[in-house]
């Protein structure tokens, strides 16, 4: 076999990987060009868990999901909010072009049982779950990687502001306001770039 056939080979090959190459990752746009520039596959990574951790209630952290959630609402997907700490406000949600039949509320009474409500709602269908948590231990954090991978979902854990511990989460973000935006803090992107910069979010209507 000569150089250039042995060479077209591993060329043709797809159970070849070549260094310098990265796998593709499947993804979910953000909505936020800046932060999609920064994320894996350019976007939410799909069949992850993604932490974002505010620095107070009402920074924009809920904001930061809003343009993929009503995208995959679009889609006819359901998205999940599991103990969030105040009640989904409809209207607003509806404002910002969510499906309100495509969204489901779980007010769990503990800590333990929203996990593992998050864990079945990612694995049997759910597009995307927001879930309230102070879960620290790797073991729960593991099970829901796992059950974003199986159910082909994201998982967004929103958590109290500390990111120092370590993770098995795809993405980690600390988030804090700023003047027309919030400042963002990827703490962690497997596969992307991890920095600061200032995300600028446009006014709400009146």
């Amino acid at each position: 076999m000569t150089a250039e056939s042995l060479q077209a080979l591993l060329r043709s090959s797809p159970h070849v990987w070549r260094g310098g190459e990265t796998a593709r990752v499947s993804a979910r746009s953000s909505g936020y060009a800046a932060l999609d520039a920064r994320l894996p596959g350019g976007g939410w990574p799909i069949g992850a868990l993604i932490e974002i951790a505010p620095k107070s209630d009402g920074c924009g952290e809920l904001r930061l999901t809003l343009p993929a959630l009503k995208s995959w609402c679009q889609d006819g997907k359901s998205v999940a909010f599991v103990r969030p700490p105040h009640v989904p406000y409809a209207p607003a949600l509806a404002h910002h072009g969510l499906t309100l039949s495509s969204l489901l509320w779980v007010a769990a009474d503990t800590d333990q049982d929203a996990c593992w409500a998050a864990e079945q709602l990612l694995r049997d269908g759910a597009a995307a779950v927001l879930l309230w948590s102070s879960a620290r231990e790797e073991r729960a954090l593991r099970r829901l990687q796992l059950a974003a991978e199986t159910g082909k979902a994201c998982a967004f854990l929103y958590r109290p502001p500390v990111l120092s511990s370590t993770s098995p989460a795809a993405v980690r973000i600390g988030l804090s306001p700023v003047d027309g935006g919030m400042n963002i803090d990827l703490v962690k992107v497997r596969g992307g770039q991890p920095g600061r910069f200032v995300l600028p979010l446009p006014r709400p209507a009146a």
